[in-house]
């Protein structure tokens, strides 16, 4: 079973940029697509980006499009979410996860949080002045 764990998050002033990285366990991650989710204090876990396997499809939130770019490297089980021009709202609880589906596929419209499994705890993201 493969395990996520999340890392990068912090405090940083409306403006700025921060990298999130997911190091995935296992053997299996080049072959499955993957998410970036987040949730913020009093809301409900919402769909940030998503990538294919090979990393050449992506989809994105409208509320992130051209802020923020979702990336992996497959070589060192590596997923990343690059986050520029933060804005207070962006202020959640970052999490990566796993698509479901066979081993090689990617669907940019599955956007639930059913359509992930499994998870990894989360890193917290605020921006604030």
């Amino acid at each position: 079973q493969v395990q996520l764990a999340e890392s990068g998050g912090g405090l940083v002033q409306p403006g700025g940029s921060l990298r999130l990285s997911c190091a995935a366990s296992g053997r299996t991650f080049q072959t499955y697509s993957m998410g970036w989710f987040r949730q913020a204090p009093g809301k409900e876990r919402e769909f940030v980006a998503s990538i294919s396997w090979s990393g050449g499809a992506t989809a994105y939130a409208d509320s992130v499009k051209g802020r923020f770019t979702i990336s992996r490297d497959n070589a060192n089980n590596m997923l990343y979410l690059q986050m520029n021009n933060l804005k207070p709202e962006d202020t959640a609880v970052y999490y990566c996860a796993r698509q479901r589906g066979m081993s090689g596929s990617y669907s940019p419209t599955s956007q639930r949080l059913t359509d992930f499994t499994p998870w990894g705890q989360g890193t917290q993201v605020t921006v604030s002045s």
